[in-house]
């Protein structure tokens, strides 16, 4: 018995927007999507993105009625991952001028735990941290 892979699913409001926003931005491709889920990759990474798009949390009294969808709005934004790259530079470099670093002063950092990473946001502020391994 073993775990062989890990697909992230990552909640977005607009699945339409969102895809293109990923194309155009992180350079995924879109194999799938639906007004409630999307499937993209880029190299050997597979992303999923699904609809946190139920608004009617909005208007509901909770103490009467619980949120209860799992699908709801604000859950967007809320998710992370992270993203093993080799290259780091080039990565960087690339979401830089998309202007998807995390803010203006995200620079490639080093761990303790011997890797190189940078932070990135989505559209909705899901983070995407890019890792490299270093070799000890």
């Amino acid at each position: 018995m073993k775990m062989i892979r890990t697909i992230p699913g990552l909640p977005v409001i607009n699945i339409a927007e969102a895809v293109r926003f990923y194309e155009s931005r992180f350079g995924f491709m879109s194999t799938y999507h639906d007004q409630g889920f999307a499937k993209l990759i880029r190299d050997e990474v597979e992303l999923h993105l699904w609809a946190a798009s139920d608004m009617g949390w909005q208007n509901r009294n909770v103490a009467a009625r619980p949120v209860l969808s799992g699908a709801e709005s604000f859950l967007a934004g809320t998710s992370g991952c992270r993203i093993e790259v080799h290259d780091i530079d080039s990565f960087y470099s690339e979401y830089k001028q998309q202007g998807v670093l995390y803010n203006a002063d995200t620079t490639i950092q080093t761990t303790p735990w011997n890797t190189r990473e940078f932070p990135t946001l989505d559209h909705h502020r899901n983070l995407l941290t890019f890792f490299e391994r270093i070799k000890v």
